[in-house]
């Protein structure tokens, strides 16, 4: 049996001093959203609470749906990259970038390069190449085959968008593929929801039909996403029948807010080919915020 725990939208905090510079930009709109908004509900203790019962479950291998920053400046690539380091080795944590982690221009490579190690394939080469690019990009671990696939892109204000382009599309579907020929239990990691109304137009994803097609022409057995910041199980048209897609809240979400608590996915891969046995333990994180409890368990 394989184990695979899933966070997303870590907005790893608090966040730092920034100056005059970075502010100029959109930055300015997330400063004021952070200090109005998200500082009251967004803790760093959640998000350890979470780690620590991960930790003591043994999960085979982590992964993380994107939004690890809040504007994407040096100190907080920074401080994510050392957070990432401490949390395991990068052979055991796997990840995808979200809007966030692409705030600004720019952006999108710095966090690409630091956070390389944890996105790298098996087939990548050692090093970060601007030309080369990550996504999509896939790791095979035990039975099952984790394919990761970038929505981020940098947006105007007040836009939260993502972006799944033809050329991921047809490189995905290759992978996709040989997964499957491979026997394996097939795993895609996106940070945006795929899912038509899933979030609201000016968040959404662009290119949902074209990812559709990607998971019916290729074949998967698991969706994970994040970006709601919400616990929801969608489904799309696979292969062998429906695909669960599922999403999770933000990480360091505490109690009080309009939205969910922490929470994290422990899913359960049994079985081999044509016989795959699918298990989530969704766990949240209590209404004290001193503990993690079982919230729910689906079968798929």
């Amino acid at each position: 049996m394989f184990k695979l725990a899933h966070i997303s939208d870590v907005h790893l905090g608090p966040l730092p001093d920034l100056t005059f510079r970075e502010l100029a930009s959109k930055r300015i709109t997330g400063f004021v959203n952070w200090h109005r908004n998200r500082i009251r509900h967004l803790f760093p203790g959640t998000l350890d609470c979470l780690m620590k019962d991960i930790e003591k479950r043994k999960p085979d291998h982590l992964a993380i749906t994107g939004d690890l920053v809040n504007l994407a400046s040096s100190l907080e690539i920074e401080a994510v990259t050392a957070w990432l380091m401490a949390a395991g080795d990068p052979k055991d944590i796997s990840i995808v970038p979200g809007n966030h982690d692409a705030y600004v221009p720019g952006a999108y490579e710095k966090t690409s390069r630091a956070w390389y190690p944890f996105m790298r394939g098996d087939d990548s080469p050692a090093g970060w190449l601007k030309d080369h690019g990550c996504f999509p990009y896939m790791r095979v671990r035990g039975p099952v085959a984790l394919i990761g696939c970038s929505t981020a892109v940098a947006t105007p204000p007040f836009a939260a968008s993502g972006y799944f382009g033809p050329r991921q599309a047809r490189a995905t579907v290759n992978l996709l593929r040989a997964a499957g020929e491979a026997g394996l239990f097939r795993i895609v990691m996106i940070h945006h929801p795929p899912i038509r109304g899933a979030t609201s137009m000016h968040k959404r994803m662009i290119g949902i039909r074209r990812f559709a097609a990607t998971v019916s022409s290729g074949g998967a057995e698991l969706v994970l996403h994040g970006h709601t910041h919400l616990n929801t199980v969608y489904w799309l048209k696979g292969h062998a029948g429906p695909v669960p897609v599922v999403g999770i809240a933000s990480a360091s979400q505490g109690p009080g807010g309009s939205k969910p608590v922490a929470a994290y996915n422990l899913f359960s891969v049994d079985g081999g080919p044509g016989d795959w046995r699918l298990t989530r333990e969704r766990f949240a994180l209590t209404a004290d915020a001193t503990d993690v409890t079982l919230a729910e368990t689906t079968h798929f």
